[in-house]
């Protein structure tokens, strides 16, 4: 299969190893900030096959795990409330809140429902117009996009029975704060390819520029990720600190300007807590004042909603590259995907999912 094969090609990668090996002359800490490429890195032992000179840590790529606990919270109060359809992408489900999951309110007769697109969502509130349907808009500017156009349809169509409890991140504030923190040990980032694709890398340039740390945008297969340590130990080696895209098949400089004419119109920045690592200042989106009537926080008053996060749970300091899952005390005792503390166990691109599944003793 075309794209597929190719990308995880024995031999292609084998060599690429065999070059880093020969490229990389002293020590150097990557972190890669894609859920995606994190299962992948653990799946294939790509980490363990590298130069011990090379150390692998993993960001905050999931936007799954870093949507706060009080968002979540939020979610399982507006699903409870009787006049309500609670959609959402299945991989929200299951992420604890203070007290429960989306599935538990589920369970206790709450009307909660997986959809597959937004679109489904906008759809179900015109069949149910007795009914106020909220869907869970979740996720980094890549999925923002299909969002903001179902709230431009459901504008469209004068729908008032519709609306988004809008949980939306950005990636680059979440940098800026890592590769500033006290002890920072990040020396070069792998870029996720799928938010490129919408935002082209321009933003990233002065990152790499302040911080002096090579930027290189990647994909996520075998090979896509080994080329991309390639040239990001290629430009600490050489001392040079810029963006090279490595992803050309998906994504350019300037993105998707179609992508990015939605978000320009339907959002605008704003402060945004993340699971485990806190407040970053105009870190989120939130919907601009010409679509606010969609905003299911505005119409329910959520205001009250009080959370709290599990003592045990490290999840934070995952998402930050500052430990592994299997550095964390709870992880596979207190904590398992039965029984998680936090999202990165339960979500499909969480560090923590990856290492129970792949790296777990026994």
């Amino acid at each position: 299969m075309k794209y597929i094969d190719e990308y995880r090609d024995p031999a292609v990668a084998r060599a690429l190893i065999g070059e880093i090996r020969r490229v990389v002359r002293n020590r150097w800490t990557l972190m890669e900030i894609c859920g995606g490429q994190t299962h992948a890195i653990v799946r294939y032992g790509i980490d363990t096959l590298l130069p011990e000179m090379l150390t692998l840590v993993h960001g905050p790529g999931c936007p799954v795990c870093v949507t706060s606990i009080r968002m979540i919270d939020k979610a399982c109060t507006l699903a409870r409330r009787e006049e309500v359809i609670f959609t959402t992408f299945g991989d929200m489900i299951r992420v604890p809140g203070s007290m429960q999951d989306l599935a538990a309110v589920k369970a206790g007769g709450g009307d909660v429902r997986i959809v597959y697109s937004p679109l489904d969502a906008v759809r179900l509130a015109e069949q149910n117009p007795g009914s106020h349907v909220v869907f869970f808009a979740v996720g980094f500017e890549t999925t923002a996009p299909a969002n903001g156009r179902a709230v431009q349809y459901a504008a469209a169509k004068g729908l008032k029975n519709f609306s988004i409890l809008c949980a939306h991140v950005l990636v680059p504030p979440a940098l800026r704060l890592i590769l500033s923190a006290p002890g920072n040990c990040i020396q070069g980032l792998l870029a996720a390819g799928h938010v490129c694709t919408v935002m082209g890398y321009e933003e990233y340039i002065p990152i790499a520029e302040r911080f002096h740390v090579p930027i290189v945008v990647t994909g996520f297969e075998p090979v896509d990720i080994l080329l991309g340590i390639l040239e990001c130990v290629r430009m600490l080696e050489g001392k040079r600190f810029a963006v090279h895209n490595s992803y050309t098949r998906s994504v350019r400089r300037e993105g998707n300007p179609a992508a990015r004419r939605v978000l320009d119109e339907v959002f605008e920045p704003c402060d945004r807590v993340w699971r485990g690592i806190g407040h970053i200042p105009a870190s989120g989106l939130r919907l601009r004042k010409r679509y606010e009537r969609f905003d299911a926080e505005q119409r329910f008053d959520l205001a009250d909603v009080r959370s709290q996060e599990s003592p045990l749970c490290r999840a934070g300091e995952i998402l930050q590259g500052k430990r592994k899952p299997l550095e964390c005390p709870a992880f596979g005792g207190a904590c398992t995907p039965d029984r998680p503390l936090g999202a990165p166990m339960v979500s499909a691109e969480g560090a923590c999912a990856a290492y129970y599944r792949y790296r777990r003793a026994g």
